[in-house]
């Protein structure tokens, strides 16, 4: 047996080699007792910003522990919880699965399913990450744009351009397992303890390329620049995929996970009747402040032991009804282009491992739905489409993002605009690119998350536009055994079919949807 104990807290600067004496004194027992020793989980406590202190949760094993749990009541100790093993059920007739798309969600199902014996196509219609890291650099830099391989499309999904956040709501069994393959593919150590843990964009592309990798090893094919142009339908059962308008390439079932960002793969779903369903999302701008002021108004004074200080706003606007809220936060990050259609334009956050960038950066958006459009499954991604061509217009038509000084967007002042984004930006009356609400709904909650984060509003900060695509716009319907509503042997998962949101929650549902593949073979 081992034990668990929460909530050892040790003040800035931190010594993490007092914790085992830290837990012994708690206990009541001699230092030299508590073997097997370890850091399970950690986080840090600003609340009190004279006080900020780092919190620990610790594992070990003691002599005597069944006494030492009577002792000690209070909840902060109890007994490591032993861990559900995960039996994969094993798949000993030929089935083909065809799994579209290579973000989390595709490629933890792949692995999946391989590991399960189902043979494993897996495509996507970008490039591999390689070149796909050259291609998006060359987009920034010179503003030549790459309908193929851009910050949407390719190996690794959207988030390969990102914070590389790995935090989620969801306490699922395998968070653990998912934290582990990333470790193992060259992922920091750090994400299986941190409470908040990130990769990073930098280190990201390097787990990306070796989780390739470890697919081809369990026998999954891969293909890059392969694009679902088309669906393939026998006596009512999706039999294959059509790839790039021509090449049929046969499967048993279709794992479709296709990202948020592929609005010609939603139109080719509902030119088959694929049952879409209409979905909330949030559109707003990206605001960007120095990390100095952040670190500042967060710690107070700021250590070097701290990491870039990080904040979750949310406002609910009484007259309207509708949320504003702060929503995947870059510290010490930038703002990215992240443009995927050659007339439009959408902005987006990423930070490196380090988080040492001059800026911190994070989406501020207002809730829209479908009573903002005309209700149907597509209208959302239309309206989003209607102000990222807004917004490219708006600047320039230069793939150029329009932005503002926070101060002058409120009618407080005027500022400098100046920011991490490339290739650029245009200093844009930001009203001009958003939903008259969403404008709005912006200048009324201002003052709101100043007063919950004093010094949020500044002259310090720059509104940066748009951002609209927070999640899909829509959902694929699907069945309780995970099957499209309306076309068996279709699978849709992930974020882009409307069912997750971030790294984590994908990578569960790419598993869920591979498990339930594997249960309809066998059943």
């Amino acid at each position: 047996m081992a034990l668990l104990l929460r909530d050892l807290t040790l003040a800035i600067p931190v010594d993490e080699s007092l914790l085992p004496l830290e837990t012994a004194r708690y206990l009541g027992v001699k230092v030299e007792s508590l073997e097997d020793f370890r850091i399970v989980r950690r986080s840090i406590d600003a609340r009190k910003k004279s006080r900020i202190r780092k919190v620990f949760s610790v594992e070990f094993t003691c002599a005597n522990e069944a006494a030492l749990l009577q002792k000690h009541t209070s909840g902060r100790l109890e007994k490591v919880p032993v861990a559900a093993e995960v039996v994969l059920s094993q798949v000993n007739i030929a089935h083909h699965v065809l799994v579209i798309g290579m973000g989390p969600t595709g490629l933890f199902a792949a692995k999946r399913l391989a590991e399960s014996g189902v043979r494993v196509t897996l495509i996507d219609r970008g490039r591999p990450v390689e070149q796909r890291v050259k291609d998006v650099e060359s987009f920034w830099t010179s503003g030549q744009f790459d309908a193929v391989s851009n910050v949407q499309f390719g190996e690794g999904g959207a988030g390969t351009f990102s914070d590389g956040k790995l935090t989620t709501r969801l306490n699922h069994p395998q968070r653990l397992a998912v934290l582990e393959t990333l470790v193992a593919c060259g992922a920091p150590a750090e994400i299986l303890i941190e409470a908040r843990p990130h990769i990073g964009t930098d280190r990201l592309r390097k787990v990306v390329i070796n989780f390739r990798k470890h697919l081809v090893e369990l026998g999954v094919e891969v293909r890059f620049e392969s694009c679902l142009t088309n669906l393939d339908v026998h006596h009512g059962r999706i039999s294959g995929g059509v790839l790039n308008g021509g090449e049929l390439l046969n499967c048993d079932s279709m794992l479709l996970a296709p990202g948020h960002s592929a609005r010609d793969t939603y139109l080719m779903l509902d030119r088959n009747r694929v049952q879409l369903d209409a979905k909330g999302f949030a559109v707003g701008v990206r605001v960007e402040h120095p990390v100095e002021l952040i670190n500042q108004i967060q710690y107070g004074k700021f250590s070097s032991q701290l990491p870039a200080a990080d904040y979750a706003l949310r406002y609910n606007d009484e007259e309207t009804g509708r949320g504003v809220y702060s929503f995947c936060m870059c510290p010490g990050g930038e703002v990215v282009n992240a443009a995927s259609e050659p007339d439009g334009l959408v902005v987006n956050g990423m930070s490196r491992m380090a988080r040492s960038g001059e800026y911190s950066n994070s989406a501020l958006v207002v809730t829209v739905g479908p009573q903002d459009w005309d209700g149907t499954a597509l209208g959302g991604m239309y309206f989003q489409q209607q102000w990222e061509r807004q917004a490219f217009t708006a600047a320039g038509a230069t793939f150029m993002a329009p932005a503002q000084n926070m101060m002058a967007f409120t009618g407080h002042g005027q500022g400098a605009v100046n920011s991490s984004c490339r290739p650029g930006v245009v200093e844009t009356e930001l009203r001009e690119v958003l939903p008259d609400f969403v404008y709005h709904g912006l200048r009324s909650a201002m003052p709101h998350l100043d007063r919950k984060m004093k010094g949020f509003l500044t002259s310090e900060a720059v509104l940066i536009g748009v951002e609209t695509r927070t999640s899909a716009p829509l959902r694929i319907a699907r069945n309780e055994s995970g099957e499209s509503a309306s076309h068996p042997g279709l699978f849709p998962a992930g974020e882009g079919a409307g069912y997750a949101g971030g790294i984590m929650s994908a990578a569960f549902d790419g598993l869920r949807a591979a498990d339930q593949i594997v249960q309809s073979v066998l059943n």
